[in-house]
């Protein structure tokens, strides 16, 4: 399940907060028990971190409740979306813990950062690809991208380009997902 996204007022405001929002998903959503488990009988794996507004604290906190919920027997999955400029500004911190399996970089909707695909230039994705894949500690790295130049503001990538010009450089890194 993903928390966040591009629009809505949300936030944490305390490690207090944080520690809630983690015993609030893991009973109505993941491993726990509540009387009003939204999906039923449904038990979710992992929760995706998608911030994109509020404030940018306190999502470390929520990483590490999460996974100390985590056994053996039921892993709770931790993933990730941050935007392509480096460092997210809303979700370093939480990145930092290392606690993240997966981590899904939306190179799009950043023109001005100079860390996406734009009008035949490959550099800047291609550089802040490296910089995430040298700077994160999640298992794999996966390449967000908008399916279609409808899909997104910016950063669509023509199929050509992708398969000639930029899977073939990233799909060199260890951390490459996908």
């Amino acid at each position: 399940m993903s928390i966040g996204g591009g629009a809505g007022d949300y936030s944490l405001v305390s490690e207090a907060d944080a520690n809630n929002f983690a015993d609030y998903l893991w009973n109505n959503f993941l491993g726990g028990q509540s009387s009003s488990r939204p999906l039923g009988d449904a038990v979710l794996d992992g929760i995706d971190f998608d911030i994109e507004l509020g404030t940018t604290t306190f999502y470390d906190t929520l990483a590490r409740a999460l996974s100390s919920r985590s056994t053996q027997a039921a892993k709770v999955y931790l993933t990730a979306a941050p935007q392509c400029p480096h460092p997210d500004s809303h979700l370093d911190a939480a990145l930092n813990t290392g606690l993240f399996d997966n981590v899904w970089i939306q190179f799009y909707n950043n023109p001005l950062a100079q860390c996406q695909y734009s009008s035949g230039n490959t550099n800047d994705i291609l550089s802040s690809w490296n910089t995430w894949t040298s700077s994160t500690t999640a298992g794999k790295i996966f390449l967000g991208l908008p399916a279609a130049p409808e899909a997104a503001g910016s950063g669509y990538i023509p199929p050509d380009v992708l398969t000639g010009q930029i899977l073939p450089q990233i799909k060199t890194s260890a951390k490459y997902g996908g």
